[in-house]
This record gives C-alpha cells, structure tokens and sequence, in this order.
C-alpha cells in the first residue's frame, strides 16, 4: 500500500511539475525544435544537449549580453559544438572520465566551455574565483582535474597545475581568448554520443577547510525547473540581469532555466553596484538575480537608486545566503514587492523560496518548501517536532547529493538529508533558518548561534557589515567576538559608538548572545557567494589574538 500511494504521489507531483512548465512557456517550442532538443539531450545529457535543443528552438533571439558583446542561440549552440570538439583532445588516461575545471567570472564562455565539458562526458568542476593557489592544487589533484579553463584574473593561482589550460578572458588592451582560437579550428556540427555522461561538481564553500566536492548527475528534468518557477515566475521574454556568479548553485540553476525557456541573460564579469544599477535601467532589465551582499549595496546607493528608472523590474531574486530582515524591508522600499528569496545549499540544490507575499507577512522566513521538496524539523535524536519549535533542519529533494567525491557523506535520516542547519516551521509552513548546527556554540551551558547576532548588528544603521565568529574563552569554553564595519567610515571607528551598539544588543538579545569583544576594522571581504572569506577570519584571528 504505501508502494502504492508513493507512486501516485510521484505522479501527482509530477503532473503539478509538467503544468508549471507549460504555464511558464517551457514546453512550448515547435515540433521539430523539440524533437531537437530531446534527442541532444538523450544523447549529451541535460547540459551538453541544452546548447542544440535551445539553438533549434530560439535561433537568433540573444542568449547572452556580457562585457564582450552579445550571443544568439544560434551562435550558442555552434560555439558550444567546437569547444567540444577541442575538449575532445583532453587525456584522461585510465579510462576514466576526463576532469575539466572552470575557474571563470561571470561571462558568455564560462557556460559555454561548461555546456561543452557535459557535452563530451567529461567531470566538470566549478572552482571558486575566491580560491587561492593552495586550494587550486588541492582541489584539481583530489578531483584528478586535466585541464582548466581560467580567466586571466586567476593565472597566478594555477601556477601549480601541470594540466592543460586554456585562457577564455584576456582582460588586456586587445582581448584576446586562447580559447575560442583554439576551438576555431574545429568544425561546428552535431556531437557524438560521449562513452558516458557528463558529471558536474558544484564545491562547497570552503568555510571549514578545503571545499568538498558534490558530484550532481542528472537530476528530475520535470521537478529541477518547475520547483523554481513555481515561486519565481521566470518568462521567455525576460532579460535577466545575473550577478550571483555562474560557478554556485543559484548562479548556475537561474542560468540552466533562463535558457531553456529562451530568455536573454546579462552577465557582467566583476560586480558593481553602480554598473549594475545603469544596466538595470539602460537594458530595462525584467529581473535581477544576486546575492545578499550585493543587494546591499545597490541599496546604499540612496539617491542615486531612488532616481533610476526601474519600471520594467518585476523581479528581484537573492539567494546564496541568509537575508537580514531590514534589507527585506529596504528592498520593498526601494523596488515594490518584488523580491523573492531562495534558501537552499550545495548538497541540496534549493530547497524553499519566498515569494514576495510571503516576505511582506514573515520578512525574517525562507518561505515554503518548493514543489516536490519535503521538509522536517528533528530534535537531535531524530523525533519530530512540533510548528514553531527549532530543530535540525532535514529535506528530501530531487536534486540532493548524499555523497562528496572525497568518499564522505552527508547525514541521512529515513532518506532525507541533514542540511547542517537549524530552524523551524511556522503554522503555515513557512521555514524559518536559525542558524548553523555546526556553527552553534556552547557559551556557559548555553547554545548560542552567531547568526543571531549578526542579524541584529546588521540592523544596526551606523553598521555597514558584521561577522560574529566564536574564540576559546577559559571560563565559558567559547565566547563570541563581533567584527564590524562602520557605515561611511573607511579608515576609522569614531563614527561607531560601541557603548550604544552594545546597548542596542542587550536590548534585542539576551545576556548569552552578547559578543565579548566587539572590533572594528575597515572592511570585510566576501567571497561571490556573500560570505566572508575563510582566509580573512584567518588575518583578523592574527591581528586581534
């Protein structure tokens, strides 16, 4: 019986996931076109296939708009055919898959050089431009990586990499792209079927070590897309602006649908809050997709942003990290109700998505799982509890991965995976993301999370940005320390009050919470993502012992 019950659910979920897409305008391409697409992708996979299914089925709509210029579909899909064929010519000896790297910023080449990786079966992995040259070496000898493609912002990162490398951005005075030389000599033209398929490994963030590695294969073609757009109403006739980088989760799932519903994505290679802003305005941009941080400061624009014209934006969508509550509200101020933020984590792919209805009613939530997403909050021994009570955070998804390359894996409970996060859900089946489990300290015999912290600090308007990290303490075990960044203040701290930041604390916060040592430096470097980069939490730990 409950054989029997799954499999109707499956397909009920399924069926809701078919009419997302056709309601989106996915599903409707001509017969030949996607008769195309779906022989490319059987053939190459989800993306080795995508590039020729989207060349039939839009032609020469524009599919990209970055730094260079612009791409059509066409042009697409024939770059990504030769840049395959060069791929081609990479010794993986062993037999084995070949390992191919991409160490990109945000531009056209990027995702063709991915789109052609997947085409030719090769084990492509996303590296962090955040990376230095010891995770480089580290990472491309445990995931046996045979060539690289790089932009030249990162030669010197890959001088220890014996590989292949092949350069997809020369930022010089004549830009010159190795690359696409290289591939010119390849004929364009359908691809052979590779000996197996492509595999993509999306890396962690690095935040307690070396990133892990997670592989993702092919995951549901129908459920992948149709949870998204069923919270964030992507359409065909969108111009997306994409400043959330390529190489992460949201980055790489924004662009993957944006194409397959043939929409034009705008990629700009270092992110500016300003540029961003005038080509929000001069392209009349439908959407802008970011990070947290990045959000932020297109807000501190002030004037500036309040004067652009931004009519055709009806949809801002954050996502890669946590959302402070204030910046929700600032958001609504600045551009109407029009934000959408996404919770998920590179194991899991998303997993819920906030609609802007939902943050005007709970701006502090991760909205309501997506479609096809199960979530349960556990105690630590497992037993559910009930709505509003904190607890691990545990989801089952079509896209999760239970298994880094490295052999470790992430905890399972009755099939769904632990996130490594805490929160809850409210009676309405909002979620709620407390913080870290592996973050949360024990401070005195209390539990104690930095994020909370952090929230409240950020709130703060003489605060431009904050980082609570915990320290060794000899009485309590382990006390917080508050990095903060004074807004408008670049070289001092007279324009912070410590004594009222701390009143303002004990006035939101109780005793447990308050950060022991409160330090204010002038800046505090993120990575694409949002977070502050591991290697800067090094430094300050040095100079502040």
């Amino acid at each position: 019986m409950t054989t029997v019950s799954t499999a109707l659910a499956r397909r009920r979920t399924d069926a809701a996931a078919f009419g997302v897409l056709l309601r989106a305008g996915m599903l409707s391409l001509p017969p030949k076109a996607a008769l195309i697409s779906a022989k490319s992708v059987r053939r190459l996979g989800p993306l080795g296939g995508l590039p020729a299914g989207c060349a039939a089925a839009f032609g020469d709509r524009i599919a990209f708009r970055d730094d260079r210029g612009t791409l059509t579909y066409r042009e697409f899909g024939s770059r990504t055919e030769r840049f395959a064929r060069l791929f081609t010519t990479v010794p993986a000896g062993d037999g084995r898959q070949p390992g191919i790297g991409i160490l990109c910023r945000n531009h056209a080449d990027a995702v063709v050089a991915l789109c052609a990786a997947g085409a030719v079966g090769a084990r492509v992995v996303l590296l962090n431009s955040d990376f230095g040259r010891r995770q480089i070496d580290e990472v491309a000898a445990r995931e046996r990586l045979d060539a690289i493609v790089y932009d030249d912002d990162f030669e010197s990162a890959l001088a220890g990499f014996d590989g292949i490398t092949w350069c997809a951005w020369h930022s010089g005075p004549e830009p010159d792209n190795a690359l696409a030389r290289a591939a010119a000599a390849f004929p364009a033209g359908p691809l052979p079927s590779p000996r197996r398929p492509g595999i993509v490994v999306i890396l962690t963030s690095g935040s307690s070590g070396t990133p892990k590695g997670a592989p993702r294969e092919s995951p549901n073609p129908l459920l992948l897309p149709a949870g998204l757009l069923s919270r964030i109403p992507l359409r065909r006739n969108d111009r997306i602006l994409l400043s959330a980088p390529v190489f992460h989760g949201w980055g790489l799932i924004v662009t993957t649908i944006a194409l397959l519903l043939g929409a034009e994505v705008v990629l700009q290679r270092r992110f500016d809050a300003g540029r961003a802003l005038d080509e929000l305005s001069a392209r009349r941009c439908t959407a802008f997709v970011a990070v947290p941080t990045m959000l932020r400061r297109v807000l501190a624009l002030g004037d500036r942003l309040a004067a652009a014209d931004l009519g055709a934006l009806r949809i801002v969508g954050s996502g890669g990290a946590r959302l402070d509550p204030e910046v929700v509200r600032q958001i609504f101020e600045a551009f109407g109700p029009v934000l959408h933020n996404l919770y998920g984590s590179t194991e899991a792919s998303y997993i819920s998505i906030a609609t802007p209805a939902d943050l005007l009613r709970a701006p502090d939530c991760a909205g309501r799982p997506a479609l096809g997403i199960a979530v349960r909050i556990v105690t630590d021994d497992g037993r559910p509890v009930p709505p509003n009570t904190n607890g691990r955070i545990l989801v089952r998804t079509s896209g999760q991965v239970t298994e880094y390359t490295d052999g470790s894996s992430r905890a399972m409970v009755d099939g769904f995976l632990d996130t490594g996060d805490r929160g809850h859900l409210d009676e309405r089946g909002r979620l709620y993301v407390t913080g870290r489990s592996d973050g949360m300290i024990v401070s005195g015999g209390e539990n104690v999370f930095p994020e909370e912290v952090e929230l409240v600090l950020q709130r703060h308007p003489g605060v431009a940005d904050a980082v609570v990290v915990p320290v060794a303490d000899a009485d309590f075990g382990q006390r917080l320390r508050a990095y903060l960044v004074a807004a408008g203040n670049d070289t001092g701290t007279d324009d912070l009050d410590i004594a009222e930041v701390r009143a303002r604390l004990s006035a939101e916060l109780p005793r447990s919470r308050m950060p022991r040592d409160i330090i204010v430096v002038t800046e505090l470097p993120r990575g694409a993502s949002g977070k502050v980069l591991r290697r800067t939490l090094e430094e300050l730990e040095r100079s502040h012992p």
